[in-house]
């Protein structure tokens, strides 16, 4: 079957905590390990009722600062230290752009209501013809019904769709309803997986 959509995971994928120097500092103010403050900031209840949308973008950073004992006022600071290592793969994202016109692109996240925001002042939300968010559409990967959202709005039958992520539960989520995975573990490994797949020679 020819594939007719490309979907992609953002963080972990097309943006990734590159250098860990800002979010370990962050955690050392604190008195705490680089795993406790990521599993403060993404695995907390808040921040699952948040990916949900379910609750606010703030109001999770709130709660967040409020659990840390930490001035909510300056939560702008906090997030700019957490995020501070975080990078955009640019050539990911050419990679992305030459694939606009061939085949439909599509980005799938577990994520924020500020994520919207994000890629279009980023001035990289033009690069998807499909932008399917957790927290807009109250479900989350791994669960199946976010891959038939994004099938949907696609228009794409799921064995016409190829989605990268970097968790493995994930990848078998959008295998069970019939779409290829490509488990992300290195940015010109996945391209190539890709072009074979999409039969591009380069």
């Amino acid at each position: 079957m020819t594939i007719r959509a490309v979907f992609f995971d953002f963080g972990g994928v097309l943006m990734r905590t590159e250098f860990q120097a800002p979010r370990q500092h962050l955690a050392e103010r604190f008195k705490l390990e680089y795993d406790d403050i990521d599993k403060i900031v993404f695995a907390s209840e808040s921040a699952r009722r948040a990916t949900l949308g379910e609750v606010t973008e703030e109001s999770h950073w709130v709660e967040t600062l409020e659990r840390l004992k930490h001035p909510v006022s300056e939560v702008n600071s906090f997030k700019d230290a957490f995020f501070g290592g975080d990078v955009l793969d640019r050539n990911l994202f050419e990679y992305l752009r030459s694939l606009r016109g061939k085949v439909h692109t599509g980005l799938i996240s577990n994520a924020w209501s500020g994520l919207r925001e994000f890629i279009v002042n980023e001035k990289i939300i033009d690069e998807f013809d499909t932008v399917i968010i957790s927290a807009e559409v109250g479900t989350m990967k791994p669960d199946t019904k976010i891959f038939e959202i994004a099938l949907e709005q696609a228009k794409v039958r799921a064995n016409e769709a190829v989605f990268v992520d970097d968790v493995k539960v994930n990848i078998e989520a959008c295998e069970k309803v019939g779409m290829k995975g490509i488990l992300f573990k290195d940015p010109q490994e996945t391209i190539d997986q890709l072009d074979r797949l999409l039969k591009v020679k380069r």
